[in-house]
């Protein structure tokens, strides 16, 4: 699966989209996790501004 992703990333049509990485307390047990998504350019701010 992973390297389908960074074979789509490294066509042309790939370079539209930002891989981002959101760390996030829990509020169960306190401790930090980590949220990876990948989103379009356009829409990296929306990714950090939602909680």
């Amino acid at each position: 699966m992973a390297k389908k992703v960074v074979a789509t990333l490294k066509t042309g049509t790939g370079k539209s989209f930002t891989k981002v990485i959101k760390m996030v307390k829990s509020d169960k047990t306190g401790a930090y996790v980590f949220k990876t998504d990948i989103v379009p350019n356009e829409q990296v701010k929306d990714f950090f501004a939602k909680k």
